[in-house]
């Protein structure tokens, strides 16, 4: 049962939050706190009554009249008071039915991605009010003490309250500036998921969420360009991890696996945005994962390709992680002795000294090389960086095979 409500977790978190940010008129904590009462109340009676048939509906109900119960005892809030006070205790809230189309998260991540906020703001407001990510869990994914992710959040939330930042999706002459903001959170939305095996439901969410956008937005290619690198991606999720949990690398994973149904979909809707020609940072990358995905068998990939297009990533989004995935794409082309000088120059620049896969993919270009001993010391180095069982795992099968 604790499973099933953390599923319905993943999914309803962003939808309630974003129903009791707008009946609250705008109040984030206390829409929070009711919406982490709701599925208080869940856990305690689920076990015995039984999942709702629209436990969406259930929770949001439940999430309103306690903040009806709360802004009632605040004298204070007698204007909010009276716009909840409008519904009824008996009907569910105007959002809340289970099969509707997310609107309201999409208001939501337009709101998180105001130009107000800056950038890390944007992403970590983003992660906490769509994804239902703890504090902590924020603060360990952008490297920061979890008390500094606390102020940030709060401080991000006070700031959209204060300056009256509206809760809905801009018009539409503002969402072209809103885009690339949105589009990063919501690619780091799908990542999330992507890298760990226990929130398989948030790429999902973000697929859905990207194709509302892309319905929103239809002219615009980078958004299309996004949608089509998630499902690429998504299509090879059901052999990236074999039985016992273990990671599968993309060379020995087993295509047969593949959802060729959601490789078709995302070649297509590639196809159409680069015919725009735009080119932007996520239709580069979706061509690269393009070239994955139509690899009949991975000795038939064509590297020379994604070396091109990692140069071209390069030019419009440079960064050191573009960098190295090109000196990875080299080494695959034309040999690990031409790659390794790349990543040696990489590594001695010294902005990836914390990453765990500059120090793995080092060591496998130094295997592929027939330097055994050197690649032993480079996966130890990437071993003591990994941050998932499933990798440490995977290195320990490296080392074992050396």
């Amino acid at each position: 049962m604790k499973d099933r409500i953390a599923g319905i977790y993943t999914t309803a978190w962003s939808r309630i939050v974003a129903t009791m940010i707008r009946l609250t008129g705008g109040d984030w904590g206390l829409a929070e706190e009711c919406a982490q009462d709701a599925f208080a109340q869940a856990l305690k009676k689920w076990p015995e009554s039984g999942i709702p048939t629209e436990p969406i509906a259930w929770l949001t109900t439940v999430a309103r009249n306690r903040a009806l119960d709360r802004m009632r005892r605040a004298s204070t809030e007698a204007a909010k008071l009276r716009k909840v006070a409008t519904l009824e205790r008996g009907q569910p809230p105007p959002c809340a039915r289970d099969s509707e189309i997310p609107d309201e998260r999409l208001e939501l991540m337009f709101t998180c991605c105001h130009p107000s906020l800056n950038l890390d703001a944007q992403v970590a407001l983003t992660l906490r009010s769509l994804t239902g990510m703890s504090t902590a869990e924020i603060a360990r994914a952008f490297l920061v003490p979890e008390r500094t992710m606390g102020q940030r959040l709060f401080r991000a939330k006070q700031k959209v309250a204060h300056a009256g930042i509206p809760f809905r999706v801009p018009p539409a002459h503002l969402l072209p500036e809103r885009l690339p903001a949105l589009l990063h959170v919501l690619y780091l939305l799908f990542n999330d998921g992507y890298g760990d095996p226990h929130k398989t439901r948030l790429p999902g969410e973000a697929i859905r969420i990207a194709r509302v956008l892309t319905a929103l937005m239809p002219d615009e290619p980078e958004a299309h360009g996004m949608l089509a690198l998630m499902l690429l991606h998504d299509a090879r999720r059901p052999s990236r991890i074999a039985p016992n949990g273990d990671l599968v690398t993309l060379e020995e994973q087993d295509r047969s696996l593949w959802d060729r149904d959601r490789i078709a979909e995302g070649l297509t809707i590639l196809e159409r945005a680069l015919r725009r020609r735009r080119a932007g940072p996520f239709q580069i990358q979706a061509a690269i994962a393009a070239c994955h995905a139509t690899a009949p068998v991975a000795a038939r990939t064509d590297w020379p390709q994604i070396v091109g297009l990692y140069e071209q990533l390069a030019l419009v989004a440079p960064s050191v992680i573009v960098d190295l995935n090109h000196a990875v794409a080299i080494g695959m082309a034309e040999g690990p002795e031409v790659a390794l000088p790349l990543v040696d120059a990489i590594a001695g620049t010294g902005k990836l000294d914390g990453y765990h896969l500059l120090h793995a993919t080092r060591a496998e270009l130094l295997r592929r090389s027939g330097r055994a001993a050197e690649a032993r010391e480079g996966y130890l180095a990437a071993l003591d960086l990994a941050p998932t069982e499933a990798e440490r795992r995977h290195l320990h099968n490296r080392l074992r095979h050396l």
